[in-house]
Order: structure tokens, then C-alpha cells, then sequence
């Protein structure tokens, strides 16, 4: 599976983006999807994911309330809804799978399989 990852800009503080993440060839085989990002200088980090069985959503402290997860299995894309931006959520972000077969929830980078290549969000103060 290859994802594609893309919406990502230059936006002020308290605007809105929505980050995209395609699978390209086939559909999602994942039932655990995430998105993380890096600062520079900084490790990966989990910012919200997604359990497709089920359902469940996730987020980290520094983005509950402001992020939304999503996933459109017609058009077989993931989403972030990104609003209230902040300047501390500069950084890349990146859409990722769990292994196929699995179904438990992880919020460790290490355990996710697929990556998107990354999109950039800058936040202005």
C-alpha cells in the first residue's frame, strides 16, 4: 500500500487545513490509521488515529478538541480537519497504516507499517 498525503500550506494562527491521505492501487487493507507529525529538531509524534473497526478515534492532549479524523471509503482517502491552528502545530505531517490484519490500536509510530511521504504545515503567529 502507498499513501499520498497532500493539503498541508501556510496558514495564520487560528485558521483551518484539511491534510488528505490517498491510497494509491488499492484501498485502505488497514483497520488502524493514524497521523503523526515532526517538528523539526523533534521526535515523530502521534496526533489522532483511527480504528476502522469500530470506528474509534483518538487524539493527543495538544490537538483534542481542535483535529477530526475521518475516513471516506468511497472516495478512499483519510482526512485531518485541522482547525484552531497554533504555531506549535508547524511541523510535517505524515498519514500512516497499521499492518494489514491488525486491529488493536497503537499510538507508537514503530508499530505502523505505511507512510505517506509527509505534507508541510506552517502555522503563523
Amino acid at each position: 500500500v502507498q499513501l499520498q498525503a497532500s493539503g498541508g500550506g501556510l496558514v495564520q494562527a487560528g485558521g483551518s487545513l484539511r491534510l488528505s491521505c490517498a491510497a494509491s492501487g488499492r484501498t485502505f487493507s488497514s483497520a488502524v490509521l493514524g497521523w503523526f507529525r515532526q517538528a523539526p529538531g523533534k521526535w515523530r509524534e502521534f496526533v489522532t488515529g483511527i480504528n476502522l473497526n469500530g470506528d474509534t478515534t483518538y487524539y493527543s492532549d495538544s490537538v483534542k478538541g481542535r483535529f477530526t479524523i475521518s475516513m471516506d471509503n468511497a472516495k478512499n482517502t483519510l482526512y485531518l480537519q485541522m482547525n484552531t491552528l497554533k504555531p506549535e502545530d508547524t511541523a510535517v505531517y505524515y498519514c500512516a497504516a497499521r499492518p494489514r490484519g491488525v486491529t488493536v490500536f497503537n499510538r507508537a509510530a514503530s508499530a505502523y507499517a505505511y507512510w505517506g511521504q509527509g505534507t508541510l504545515v506552517t502555522v503563523s503567529s
